[in-house]
């Protein structure tokens, strides 16, 4: 039997309800005002948890990539100079940390590099997310795993071996995996369900999936086809400035999303056939041998 992961108050797992976790990302554009929009957009939405990125950008962006002109709604700058300029830092997370409290959501932040894992332990955040980007850096992941706070581990542009190697790293901690394809938007033929099967079964852990595509119907699909646990973009207007608006959702999506996941639970049923009271009356009038 598949073991459980608790965030909070929550379960995460089979048999559980879904666990739907806003992705804010980096589609603050550098403003705690727009985060805390989005923020209120979750809660009001009906979702479980909001999550931040976190980096350090000397860290985390490669050398080649530092000196590279980028237009950006602050002028012409290097690519380096934006990720300085929309990264949040104390200030800026103890109010996203006091909001929270005051909507009564969840929140935590994927850490990029290890100077940011430290920086988030100080928040005390109830959980953390491996970004696709790290699976590799095994480094991280050992303090990750130092933690013993539950895990998600996103698989996005990971092959098997990797996978394999990282959850053997993350051996101390409550480990769930997401199914992802890291393309922004991603494009159905590459969305993969059929995975979060095949993860459950390989690794006996809860198995989500964290989506990147336009739209909402592979995300319920993965909900029928067995996600404990789900994981979108969301964002004031798709046409903001930024490289993760694009693949989405907005206020009207998600809420539309948060709704169709909650009915298809309710669908799916626990697969023991039985006749309904409600059938009864209509078996009476329409079965003409009983």
């Amino acid at each position: 039997m598949i073991p459980n992961v608790q965030i909070g108050n929550s379960l995460i797992g089979v048999g559980q309800p879904v666990y739907i976790i806003a992705e804010i990302g980096i589609n603050h554009n550098g403003d705690v005002e727009i985060a805390k929009r989005l923020m209120s957009l979750a809660k009001n939405a009906g979702c479980n948890a909001v999550k931040f990125q976190k980096r350090t950008p000397a860290i985390c962006v490669p050398n080649e990539q530092k000196d590279i002109l980028r237009e950006t709604p602050w002028g012409l700058i290097t690519y380096y100079e934006y990720k300085v300029r929309i990264e949040f830092e104390e200030i800026e997370f103890h109010q996203i940390n006091e909001f929270a409290k005051e909507l009564g959501i969840v929140w935590t932040a994927s850490p990029w590099d290890v100077p940011s894992l430290h920086f988030l332990e100080n928040f005390k955040v109830p959980f953390y997310k491996v970004p696709s980007a790290c699976v590799t850096d095994l480094e991280l992941l050992k303090l990750i795993n130092a933690t013993q706070k539950p895990t998600i581990l996103s698989t996005g542009m990971s092959s098997m071996s990797e996978i394999e190697r990282a959850v053997n790293t993350l051996n101390d901690v409550p480990l769930a995996i997401a199914q992802a394809t890291s393309t922004y938007p991603c494009e159905p033929e590459e969305i993969n369900l059929r995975a979060i099967s095949m993860f459950a079964e390989k690794f006996n852990v809860p198995v989500g999936y964290s989506g990147h595509e336009r739209g909402i119907q592979a995300t319920i699909a993965a909900v029928a086809l067995g996600a404990t646990f789900i994981e979108r973009h969301i964002t004031l207007d798709r046409s903001m400035w930024g490289t993760d608006h694009a693949a989405s959702l907005e206020p009207g999506g998600l809420k539309k999303l948060v709704r169709d996941v909650r009915i298809t639970e309710k669908a799916l049923g626990d697969g023991i056939k039985r006749v309904y009271e409600s059938e009864l009356p209509i078996r009476s009038k329409l079965r003409r041998i009983q």
